[in-house]
């Protein structure tokens, strides 16, 4: 984007604060944010925004997604569809995402093409650089032990992990993903912590990161114990683990908003497991025990994240800002929950500036109606999402 934008008169919330600044002015220019201002600042030759009654907010980060699959409730049917139709699910996924302002997405999983190498690749490559797409981020195809999933690459013992997360970032992942969750649906981790640190070790020296499906207390445990950059879900921590990730930078990825939608299923579909007593029974032990997490990982000082999980699961894409919801649910503050889907998503990634609004940043930023941190649900109201500086909804 070329040329100067004056947003003006608007509020400013970038999950840093837990106070609302209002009557904030922020220049763009060249595509980068060039001034943020208290002061109502004098256009000049700038185009000029009246941003009366909306939130400016960084542009946000889905830091658990799956963007070739379609979510619902057969989501695991359709990673057996044919790479080209992950690829166009893709394509509309992106959309949705970008015009909810989630221009960042850290793909954590998808399905292998005939060759071997994650369709999510190819979906990247195809994306990069395009104005209207988020920025992708992939981990290439899951890796777990043999019968977890029909599409993950099957391991057996600690040295086919070790072979299997280095295979990948042959293939030119930006990270990689391990399955700690057993394919019996049991209490225990199918891997030793040694396994799991010798594969991060391996990671670790290519100088990428790697990050754990751990819904289990077991398999968080194992993560958190051998170094694992981030717990993906960790449904089940306790104060020990929590203080574990702390202790070893271990970041926590939320994904409540799945089990959220779960629950609606109990009212919207014929689905056995999701309506039978027993099946509402697990279910709401599950939220009340994810929910305990959140409050044990935020004692503890860890890093939280989160991500939608949509097409791993009935999520889906563009709906982040239910996360955003469950966490306030859950015991963080608004602004808290904020910064799990912006900034603490741009530290994950690594990537210093997404996530946030900075003088000198790239101009990705969201303006909502209302104020997200008395009203978590205005950021479902997105009104105008600048990327790169330029207006793309």
């Amino acid at each position: 984007m070329r040329g100067r934008l004056l947003i003006r008169d608007a509020c400013l919330a970038d999950g840093h604060s837990s106070t609302l600044q209002v009557g904030v002015s922020l220049l763009i220019e060249n595509g980068r944010i060039s001034q943020v201002s208290a002061d109502d600042l004098d256009p000049g030759n700038a185009e000029v925004l009246d941003g009366g009654g909306a939130t400016i907010v960084p542009a946000f980060v889905d830091a658990h997604s799956h963007l070739t699959m379609p979510g619902g409730s057969h989501w695991i049917e359709r990673g057996s569809d044919p790479p080209d139709r992950l690829r166009e699910v893709a394509r509309r996924n992106a959309v949705r995402l970008a015009q909810a302002g989630i221009l960042w997405a850290r793909d954590v999983g998808s399905p292998a093409g005939p060759d071997g190498r994650a369709v999510s690749l190819q979906v990247r490559e195809e994306m990069a650089a395009r104005i209207g797409a988020p920025y992708i981020r992939v981990a290439g195809t899951w890796i777990a032990t043999d019968g977890y999933l029909p599409m993950t690459v099957p391991v057996k013992d600690g040295d086919e992990l070790r072979a299997a997360v280095l295979a990948q970032l042959d293939f030119g992942t930006d990270f990689v993903k391990i399955m700690l969750d057993p394919p019996d649906r049991s209490d225990r981790c199918p891997f030793t912590v040694d396994d799991v640190r010798k594969a991060c070790e391996a990671v670790h020296a290519r100088g990428r990161k790697i990050t754990a499906h751990a819904t289990i207390l077991d398999g968080a445990r194992v993560g958190a114990q051998a170094g694992v950059d981030s717990i993906e879900h960790g449904m089940e921590l306790d104060d020990a683990i929590a203080a574990t990730m702390c202790a070893n930078n271990v970041a926590l990825v939320s994904t409540l908003s799945v089990l959220a939608s779960w629950a609606t299923f109990t009212r919207t579909t014929r689905i056995e497991r999701f309506t039978s007593d027993e099946g509402k029974r697990r279910l709401q032990a599950r939220r009340e025990g994810a929910f305990a997490a959140i409050k044990a990982a935020r004692r503890a000082g860890v890093r939280i994240a989160a991500g939608s999980d949509f097409g791993g699961g009935s999520v889906r894409a563009g709906h982040l800002a239910w996360e955003v919801e469950q966490l306030v649910l859950a015991g963080l503050e608004p602004h808290e929950a904020l910064a799990a889907v912006t900034f603490r998503g741009g530290e994950l990634l690594g990537i210093d500036h997404a996530g946030r609004i900075r003088p000198g940043d790239p101009a990705d930023l969201v303006l909502v109606h209302g104020d997200p941190l008395s009203e978590p649900r205005a950021l479902w109201r997105v009104w105008a999402v600048f990327q790169g500086g330029e207006r793309i909804a």
